[in-house]
């Protein structure tokens, strides 16, 4: 079993930062991609950046410039740093990781237990 857990959500003024990082642990033989998802109240899950093994990034448009993922692919850890953090931004964050299945062939995904991002003045 793999098990994600997140650290570093907070509550932060307009225009703040903070850092968001997640570590993968249990039976990992590799991973593939990483990346964090959020969502805000009444609305979806959507994402905000993914990560692939050889280090491709993509992001939302909402985040680009202002976010960053990275990953330490020796550690199983991904990290996230929020920069010039706006009210929208509020949103129960989620590291994400695809591993490939204990056996045969495909992608499991798996999903930490997300943690709060709170942008307020």
């Amino acid at each position: 079993q793999v098990q994600l857990v997140e650290s570093g959500g907070g509550l932060v003024q307009p225009g703040g930062s903070l850092r968001l990082s997640c570590a993968a642990s249990g039976k990992i033989a590799s991973i593939y991609a990483m990346g964090w998802y959020r969502q805000a109240p009444g609305k979806a899950r959507e994402v905000v950046a993914r990560i692939s093994s050889g280090a491709k990034t993509i992001y939302a448009d909402s985040v680009k410039g202002r976010f960053t993922i990275s990953r330490d692919n020796a550690k199983n850890t991904v990290s996230l740093q929020m920069n010039t953090l706006k009210p929208e931004d509020t949103a129960v964050y989620y590291c994400n990781a695809e591993l490939p299945p204990s056996a045969g062939w495909g992608v499991v995904d798996y999903w930490g237990q997300g943690t709060q991002v709170t942008v307020s003045s």
